[in-house]
């Protein structure tokens, strides 16, 4: 360690230590221009008051200086925020403004004289309030969720399924959902559980804004439902539709949970006296009109079947 060679190296790095001060002391001296963000707050808000926006907003800035003061306006407290009095620029419709001219003022009265002020970014900046009006909407997904080949979403449920906004009244009425920010979830067999953000809305505030979405799978398969009885639909009184068979099958793609729950009845078969009156056709048509929920494809095994109309005995 006390060798010759190790002497020279400590002395090369003391040496190489100081010309880095004085590099870094002559690089600070020179001028710079540089973008600052700068929270905004806003104060004296009533407790009566809402703010459907966020309370506190943020400024672009860009100040030309040197680099020594430009370092103490990025980690000191000069600019660690300015203050934006809510009743001086609110307006009655919700809405408040405030101009980039007085932006600029409150910025300039933190800087230190030798600095520059280039310009304050946006050119407005706009809050949003009301007066405790709110309702309950319902909660939706949005993006892309698909599990793996041969899996489907059998279910999706919400937690909580609904959230309350903050809005002006014309706002209120017109929303009747909000969405979460887009997924990009693919691959899963398994159920899967994501903590979605909300959408933001310019002038609305979500409580929670936040959700957790389960989607849940289950496997795809082709199965027959049998026995499911066909009605008669526009039947005048005193006459009676009976067909040949009198109940028919149903081939669907479903998941296997789903399948274990379905029944004929879940399902409703029809032939119309309407059309069939109007045929001379042997066979009548019938139709498929009901299906439950988490099933696809569903066909009729037979789109025609015989039949007869009756007239009932009154006895």
């Amino acid at each position: 360690m006390f060798s010759k060679a190790n002497r020279e190296f400590l002395i090369f790095l003391f040496f190489f230590f100081v010309a880095g001060i004085f590099w870094l002391m002559m690089s600070l001296n020179d001028t710079y221009e540089q973008e600052i963000r700068v929270p905004v707050h806003y104060t004296d808000i009533p407790k009566t008051a809402v703010m459907t926006s966020a309370e506190t907003d943020t400024v672009r800035v860009t100040i030309s200086d040197k680099g020594i003061v430009l370092l103490t306006y990025m980690f000191g407290d000069a600019l660690k925020g300015i203050d934006i009095d809510f009743m001086s620029h609110r307006r009655p419709n919700g809405k408040g403004e405030v101009l980039n001219s007085e932006l600029v003022k409150e910025v300039s009265q933190n800087l230190l004289a030798s600095s520059k002020l280039i310009g304050v970014k946006p050119e407005r900046l706009t809050f949003y309030y009301n007066y405790g009006e709110k309702k309950r909407v319902p909660v939706k997904w949005s993006g892309t969720v698909i599990p793996e080949d041969l899996f489907f979403i059998s279910n999706v449920s919400y937690s909580p399924d609904s959230v309350t906004i903050f809005a002006s009244h014309d706002k209120l009425d017109s929303i009747r959902q909000v969405y979460t920010e887009p997924l990009n979830r693919i691959g899963f067999r398994d159920t899967l559980t994501v903590n979605a953000k909300l959408q933001k809305l310019p002038g609305v505030k979500m409580v929670p804004d936040i959700v957790s979405i389960r989607f849940m799978t289950d496997i795809l398969t082709e199965v027959k439902i049998d026995n499911i009885p066909i009605e008669g639909i526009n039947m005048p009184p005193g006459k009676v539709l009976r067909t040949f068979p009198a109940k028919v099958s149903v081939r669907l793609v479903t998941g296997v949970k789903t399948y274990h729950s379905l029944s004929p009845s879940n399902f409703r078969v029809i032939a119309d006296y309407n059309e069939i009156k109007s045929s001379s056709e042997p066979k009548c048509n019938i139709y498929l009109m009901d299906v439950p929920a988490n099933v696809s494809r569903a066909r009729l095994d037979t789109k025609q079947v015989d039949y007869l109309i009756e007239e009932e005995l009154n006895l």
